[in-house]
């Protein structure tokens, strides 16, 4: 399947996580260490566009540029449009993209990057408003693939990845995936 399609499922299921956020549910702590979900969702929308500004235009000057606004969700719905148009054409598959500090990767590994973003930070924001969050099988199989190939050294820097957390064998592909990028599959907003 292609991994495009497989994104698109997993942002449309965000999208009916940030439907539902109230202004009083932006200052919840977040799996992602000092973040609140106000900043885990301008992170979102950030990273839309810049992946999108990215596909348009072979990189993106600021990755850190999203804005929430007064309507949470028409931000994240804009920034998830941006960047599901701006990948659309199978062109950019086979571009250049320079994505952010991590270096320049053709089109389909930009787009690997972010499928793999979306699912995390779709776990950390149904984990923030304590709701369940079921991903597509293959997406979260896909994003697994790629996750095994970060390495171990150099993780923190710029903020990108904590260090791998530990699960006991036999768990889910969903929390061997989290576990790979720092998350401890156990946290819960206390």
């Amino acid at each position: 399947m292609d991994l495009r399609e497989l994104d698109r499922r997993t942002l449309l299921l965000l999208d009916k996580l940030v439907a539902g956020v109230t202004p009083a549910d932006l200052a919840r702590p977040t799996p992602c260490a000092g973040w609140t979900l106000a900043d885990l969702l301008r992170h979102q929308v950030s990273e839309n566009h810049a992946f999108a500004t990215a596909a348009r235009e072979g990189s993106a000057p600021d990755w850190d540029a999203g804005v929430l606004g007064d309507d949470v969700h028409a931000a994240y719905r804009a920034s998830v449009d941006d960047f599901l148009d701006a990948f659309a054409d199978d062109a950019v598959l086979d571009r250049p993209l320079v994505i952010n500090h991590f270096g320049t990767f053709p089109g389909a590994i930009a787009a690997h990057m972010h499928l793999v973003d979306t699912v995390a930070h779709g776990w950390d924001l149904a984990r923030t408003l304590g709701l369940p969050y079921e991903p597509d099988a293959e997406a979260v199989y896909i994003a697994t693939k790629l996750a095994e190939r970060i390495p171990d050294e150099g993780r923190e820097q710029n903020g990108s990845f904590a260090r791998r957390v530990e699960v006991p064998a036999g768990a889910s592909e969903l929390d061997r995936f989290l576990a790979l990028l720092g998350r401890d599959p156990a946290w819960t907003l206390s």
